[in-house]
């Protein structure tokens, strides 16, 4: 697909050609030395071959710099036939010293690194006009194809990505929050990155595996590598030390924080709140990066700008009161999620089984809706989360194999049901959140109160009741201003004004009973 490699990509893979030479490669021939002889000090006799792949470097590049090496009595050939990558290396006794004052220096060995200045210089021409981009419909649908329901968080996750803004992501556990926001990365264009960057003589580890993956076409130059668009997920382990780049002695690298390893993607705070730090001082720290699109790091004393132009989103089950204005600012998107409607929720159960490969009838699908249905319909009433249904098709997949089933059946179903703890919860009424919630009561001003009062008692009210030209609702901490008037207009009714009319701690709608 175009849109993942375009013209502009092309013409950075065709500039990013393996160096042949020292000059082309950026590198000073005293570092690519070292670099070589640390190598085959470590490994005791190494091929050439093994060399080159190891460090990416030319062979060109390779021959005339240990050929140098062999001239300075630091290494010697022990075997080999007539071509160079045959040839196997030692190190002499002189080698040896000079490899451990090297390693002692700077014990990084490995694959040659980049350039700090062509680095800079090729992230500045990707990262130059990234926003506002055009998203072609085929690219959506191709996100979104597992994606069930909840239309209004694809549209806000489009609309961020199309001009890389901020999100506030919100709503009850289990709703979806980091799922619908996972998918954000395949609506972005992809990006090239060196693996390491040298700065000062010492090395910067930029490519992070467990955030940055592949794309399938590569540079001929292995020093750069072709991802999609960064998802750097991290939550409450997140402290202010993680996010500065530390050095790390055992590896010889620098090891850059999720600020940098987001840069032309997408960083998500999850749980914001939950975090040791002080969720104001790590928000603060977030401000400059996100502001500038640059970040600063220390290597050796000495301050270095890397690009940092990432989409910030923060996602909380916790009160949206938790960002302050100047915060909210830089993630002036929001997505509330509630609990779904229970149609979605069956869907993304059927979905599950069938991703897990399982067989079963349309009597297992009406048994678990029955879960959710109100009370007076038949049903159990409890209330619906899309994890779930994901949990709970797992589970059901293991009592089938336990009770030596081909299908699932209802039979299957019903245990699998009373093992998945948050549905047994709920069926013992037993609330694991505070007893205790923070309500908000709100005056809702409107010329078209009877329809109001009919959406308005469909979103979880508490209380609702009738003013003279307004509507009072009791609803719980979640419910923001802003949601209020969001949904009201999705309705077709206008609200001319919503007050804050007073916050309380009460107990909210279940009841906790001891068993």
């Amino acid at each position: 697909m175009e849109y993942y490699h375009d013209p502009k990509m092309q013409k950075i893979f065709d500039y990013l050609k393996q160096p042949k030479t020292l000059e082309e490669l950026k590198l000073s021939d005293s570092f690519i030395r070292n670099l070589i002889l640390k190598l085959i000090s470590s490994y005791g006799t190494l091929k050439t071959s093994r060399i080159n792949e190891i460090t990416g470097i030319h062979w060109d590049i390779l021959e005339e710099n240990i050929k140098k090496l062999e001239e300075d009595s630091f290494c010697a050939p022990t075997s080999g036939g007539f071509l160079f990558s045959s040839v196997e290396y030692t190190v002499t006794k002189k080698g040896h010293e000079k490899a451990k004052r090297s390693l002692e220096e700077n014990p990084y060995i490995g694959l040659a690194p980049v350039s700090y200045e062509e680095y800079y210089n090729i992230m500045k021409i990707q990262l130059k006009g990234r926003f506002p981009i055009h998203i072609p419909e085929k690219v959506i649908d191709f996100t979104f194809r597992d994606v069930v329901g909840v239309e209004y968080a694809k549209e806000v996750l489009i609309e961020s990505c199309t001009v890389g803004r901020g999100i506030f992501v919100y709503g009850s556990p289990g709703t979806g929050k980091t799922f619908i926001v996972s998918k954000m990365p395949d609506l972005l264009p992809p990006l090239v990155i060196p693996k390491f960057i040298e700065f000062g003589g010492a090395v910067i580890q930029l490519y992070d595996p467990d955030f940055h993956k592949k794309c399938e076409e590569q540079p001929e130059d292995p020093r750069w590598v072709k991802i999609y668009a960064p998802f750097v997920l991290t939550g409450a382990e997140l402290s202010l030390n993680k996010l500065e780049t530390n050095y790390n002695p055992n590896k010889g690298v620098y090891e850059t924080s999720p600020i940098i390893k987001a840069n032309g993607g997408i960083l998500l705070i999850d749980d914001l709140g939950r975090q040791r730090d002080d969720h104001e001082l790590i928000l603060n720290r977030l401000i400059v990066p996100m502001e500038n699109k640059k970040d600063v790091i220390y290597v050796r004393g000495i301050p270095v700008i890397v690009h940092s132009n990432f989409i910030p989103i923060f996602s909380t089950n916790l009160d949206i009161s938790i960002m302050d204005e100047a915060h909210l600012r830089r993630a002036p998107l929001h997505i509330f999620l509630r609990n779904p409607p229970i149609g979605e929720l069956v869907e993304v159960f059927k979905r599950n089984l069938d991703i897990l490969g399982e067989k079963y009838g349309d009597e297992v699908l009406e048994r678990f809706l029955k879960v959710y249905i109100p009370v007076s319909e038949g049903g159990e009433g409890l209330d619906p989360t899309f994890a779930h249904a994901r949990d709970l098709a797992q589970i059901t997949q293991a009592v089938r194999i336990s009770q030596g089933k081909e299908v699932i059946d209802v039979d299957v179903l019903e245990p699998a049901l009373k093992k998945h703890i948050l549905i047994q919860l709920q069926r013992l009424k037993i609330d694991i959140a505070q007893i205790s919630k923070k309500v908000r009561s709100y005056r809702v001003a409107t010329d078209n109160l009877e329809l109001a009062f009919i959406a308005l008692n469909e979103i979880g009210t508490c209380e609702i009741s009738f003013e003279k030209d307004s509507i009072l609702i009791d609803v719980d901490e979640t419910i923001t201003p802003v949601y209020l008037a969001t949904y009201l207009h999705r309705k077709g009714i206008t609200a001319d004004k919503i007050d804050l009319v007073a916050e309380s701690e009460r107990e909210l709608r279940r009841t906790i009973l001891h068993n």
